[in-house]
């Protein structure tokens, strides 16, 4: 499991000094929560300091650095859909599609989905049913994943979001909706991480591919 860097507060220089381990040890490099300039800080710095360096890529979507080349799709480990209501909710939701991708998995992206929308939603529930693990994440009163958990089987992993008008208070509305959502079995993660929702997505897909080689 790819381990991530946390770099909404380190500095460059510490992201630049933990990517060069990284990549000394062969391992992918997957940084979240970086901004356009502590990116380009930290390319800055892999670039003028002696030592090898790989290359590194900049996300700007996911806010997220990786390595250049990540691993190679493998379907056959299975498919992950990555729902939002919309933009609003893109670098979330693309922090979660990434990191699946780090990991070689196949994620797709499906955005205005939300409930404010619902046919948008029903108009897509037959794609949505060949998905092994469905990730979504939303802000407001967070309902999305209670109606996805309540309209198909596959597991489902609810992200809240920190968008939302006051009331919603920095995702903790969406948060406590999901935590006190009525439809059985959804896991959720914290406000606006979504690497743990991928993350939790691989540890479900890596348990499913471990009883079928039983």
């Amino acid at each position: 499991m790819v381990e991530a860097v946390w770099g909404e507060h380190k500095s460059a220089e510490q992201i630049a000094a933990i990517a060069r381990a990284l990549q000394a040890a062969g391992e992918v490099v997957l940084a979240t929560r970086v901004s356009p300039e502590k990116a380009a800080a930290v390319l800055s710095c892999l670039n003028t300091t002696p030592g090898p360096a790989g290359a590194l890529r900049y996300h700007a979507e996911a806010r997220c650095l990786t390595s250049e080349r990540l691993p190679d799709p493998m379907p056959e480990r299975g498919r992950v859909t990555v729902l939002a209501g919309g933009t609003s909710d893109l670098a979330v939701a693309t922090e979660a599609q990434l990191a699946l991708r780090c990991h070689g998995l196949c994620a797709e992206l499906l955005l205005d989905v939300g409930v404010a929308g619902l046919h948008r939603l029903l108009d897509r529930l037959d794609t949505l049913a060949d998905a092994d693990v469905l990730i979504a994440c939303a802000g407001m009163e967070g309902a999305l994943p209670t109606v996805l958990a309540g309209l198909l089987p596959q597991p489902v992993i609810g992200v809240p979001v920190s968008v939302g008008y006051g009331v919603s208070a920095g995702g903790k509305a969406a948060l406590h909706g999901m935590l006190a959502s009525c439809a059985p079995g959804l896991s959720v993660v914290n406000v606006d991480n979504g690497y743990g929702a991928a993350m939790a997505a691989l540890r479900i897909l890596r348990r499913d591919a471990g009883r079928d080689r039983r």
